[in-house]
């Protein structure tokens, strides 16, 4: 098949190139970056270098494609993520009708039911297509924005990956784990690499509209969570403290977030603590990917050092 593949060389859109290539599939990637092209091809896949926010752009490059992986990139410069979204999503569905595109993957977030962020009205107009919707927990990779925090300095609000839906958290000065949830709170963390692994099965799957796929690596309590990354970096008390909704809001205005962005993110991180998206997630329970916590923070330890 010619696949097209969005996200640039990111975490997951890169070892779903190399998977797809290795498979025989034809790729071509997306990015907005021209220093990224160069890379690209040297994989093995063609470079096609512009924004999504680009209509006809996205039509353009989606021309010719049997399929598509498609995901949408968090910008936290912009304070209407909804409108953000909603306009790439657009400029997706335009692209894969004008195409012709008969498969394709939507990558969103375990808690798109929960966030307001429903498909429903995107998959109503494409009619005819068949459609996974690749729903990843909290990524492992989030932490690597938090080592500033996790080395002691002070308290600042976390930008963490959107597919997430948040973990969003403040780290205090002796290296505990704040947000509005934590504890015991059961969580679900996820590898970019078993996001691609289950990206690249699905393309290798027939399926008959659309097909909601949750994709989790490990699960575990917020406190494990932090004993697991403490003792990694030498910092075996490491606890995971959970806060008021409010004291997390004031954490992300201090930090300089646009107050609607702020309130959206802490009602998200809230529907964690109350268990709301966990029993939308338990419905669709996955087999867990290879990929652990124990085998992740090896490699985040070598990095924190």
């Amino acid at each position: 098949m010619k696949i097209v593949v969005t996200g640039s060389l990111g975490n997951i859109s890169k070892p779903l190139s190399i998977a797809l290539i290795k498979q025989g599939h034809s790729v071509t990637v997306i990015s907005s970056n021209p220093a990224k092209q160069r890379e690209i091809e040297q994989l093995g896949a063609k470079a096609s270098i512009g924004s999504l926010t680009d209509a006809q752009f996205v039509t353009a490059a989606f021309t010719g494609a049997d399929a598509a992986y498609c995901m949408v990139p968090f910008d936290f410069s912009i304070a209407d993520q909804d409108a953000h979204m909603k306009q790439i999503m657009a400029n997706y569905v335009q692209a894969i009708r004008h195409a012709g595109i008969k498969r394709v993957i939507f990558l969103t977030g375990w808690a798109a039911e929960v966030a307001g962020h429903s498909m429903t009205e995107v998959y109503k107009q494409l009619a005819g297509v068949h459609v996974s919707e690749l729903r990843p927990a909290i990524f492992y990779t989030n932490f690597y924005q938090m080592m500033d925090m996790m080395r002691g300095k002070g308290m600042i609000g976390l930008i963490m990956g959107w597919q997430a839906y948040g973990i969003r958290a403040l780290f205090g000065r002796r290296g505990s784990l704040v947000g509005n949830y934590g504890g015991n709170d059961r969580i679900v963390l996820v590898a970019p690499e078993d996001i691609a692994a289950a990206a690249a099965e699905e393309f290798s799957t027939p399926v008959n509209g659309v097909k909601i796929r949750y994709v989790g690596s490990e699960e575990l309590t917020c406190n494990e969570v932090a004993a697991i990354l403490g003792s990694a970096i030498g910092k075996p008390w490491m606890k995971w403290i959970r806060i008021s909704d409010k004291q997390m809001l004031q954490g992300y205005k201090m930090a300089g977030l646009p107050e609607g962005l702020a309130e959206s993110l802490v009602q998200m991180q809230a529907a964690i603590h109350d268990g709301t998206i966990l029993a939308e997630y338990d419905r669709h329970r996955p087999v867990l990917g290879k990929v652990k916590l124990k085998d992740f923070v090896r490699e985040f330890a070598k990095k924190y050092i």
